[in-house]
């Protein structure tokens, strides 16, 4: 009957902590959305904003010349890198898209989900401008407009995917999965179990 019973509290905690980690995983994944949904809509605003109000006019000082705007249409990466791969480039930037929502799925830690959710909207801001801007698809010019001083030209695009993945390598150097645990709680129920091993080994010599 107990082990009846201690099969059945553990079959109901099981139960429990399956629908916390569903919940979790949903709230994680909304999130997720979120974040890529704005940053998306905040970068292909900007680009339209930078088009109809730039083209043909002079650098635009925003703050001095520390921040400028100039309008300009890079067929390269982020930060006008590889600039004779666009047609590679525009490849990557599907393949990394479906990679990132698979393993979105997984996702219920929310500093996870905001990187993971600014990373997605960088890169399909910017494969949405090699898709439907000129020349042609899988060859269109990404619009970049802001400028720093000594620094390639930019988007919102741009800073979203480096922003992404420096919250991301936080969470892979603070030891934090994307399911919220930690590294270190593995090796901490490793450790209680040899401890009571230890325990018993010397209980038996006492005998």
């Amino acid at each position: 009957m107990q082990a009846a019973r201690g099969t059945s509290v553990d079959s109901e905690n099981g139960s429990t902590d399956h629908r916390r980690t569903v919940l979790t995983s949903r709230r994680g994944w909304s999130l997720f959305a979120a974040v890529a949904a704005v940053l998306y809509a905040a970068d292909q605003v900007s680009k339209h904003l930078a088009v109809e109000h730039l083209t043909g006019r002079d650098d635009v000082h925003v703050v001095g010349d520390l921040l400028q705007l100039h309008l300009t249409r890079n067929p390269g990466a982020a930060f006008s890198l590889g600039t004779s791969f666009t047609v590679v480039l525009s490849c990557l930037a599907i393949t990394a898209t479906v990679v990132v929502l698979v393993v979105s799925r997984k996702v219920a830690d929310r500093v996870w989900a905001v990187g993971l959710g600014a990373i997605l909207a960088g890169i399909t801001g910017n494969l949405t401008d090699r898709m439907l801007r000129d020349p042609s698809p899988f060859r269109g010019h990404v619009i970049d407009f802001l400028q720093l001083p000594n620094w390639p030209i930019f988007n919102i695009a741009d800073i979203s995917i480096n922003v992404g993945a420096a919250v991301i390598l936080l969470q892979v150097v603070r030891g934090i999965r994307m399911d919220g645990t930690r590294h270190d709680e593995d090796a901490a129920p490793d450790a209680a179990s040899d401890d009571e091993a230890g325990d018993a080994d010397d209980a038996e010599q006492d005998v």
